[in-house]
């Protein structure tokens, strides 16, 4: 099976930090955003988004994981933080690829039964085969594949994504 590198890892270390700015410029007037990344790979880009959001704004950054069953995605969503803890806050969800948008819309549907101030989302790669209303505020790169190909990314000490 061949490998295409769509994202090496300098790439999307600056994918990363240009979505950090771009959410900063969103929130600039708030002090508080949270970060909430789809498990497995999107918390993971969370927390990057996190990292380099600290460093870069004055704004207090709160991570929340959030669980969605992929398979089953009626299943009840569970997630890090409690309603309460971004009820009337910024979220941004968070998500490495955006393939058909099912994961995204029902991390979105989730977040819609709280009231949020303002709510935004974002992914690494977004492919374009939507099958639901939804897209990316910020996202680091679009990609026109066909339906067969799969892309995937891998965060570790030289994090790539790859098209296969």
């Amino acid at each position: 099976m061949s490998h295409n590198i769509i994202l090496n890892h300098q790439e999307i270390e600056h994918k990363i930090r240009r979505i950090a700015y771009q959410i900063y410029e969103t929130f600039v007037d708030e002090e508080t955003v949270i970060v909430a990344g789809i498990a497995d790979n999107g918390i993971v880009f969370a927390e990057k988004i996190k990292s380099v959001l600290e460093k870069i704004a004055p704004i207090k950054v709160l991570l929340c994981e959030v669980r969605i069953d992929k398979q089953n995605p009626n299943n009840p969503v569970t997630t890090s933080l409690t309603p309460s803890e971004y009820s009337e806050k910024c979220l941004v969800l968070v998500d490495d690829v955006l393939n058909s948008g099912t994961t995204l819309i029902y991390g979105v549907r989730h977040f819609l039964d709280v009231p949020l101030k303002k709510f935004k989302t974002a992914v690494l790669v977004d492919r374009n085969h939507k099958k639901y209303p939804v897209k990316a505020d910020f996202k680091g790169i679009s990609l026109s594949t066909s339906l067969l190909e799969h892309v995937n990314v891998e965060f570790k000490e030289e994090s790539i994504a790859y098209l296969s």
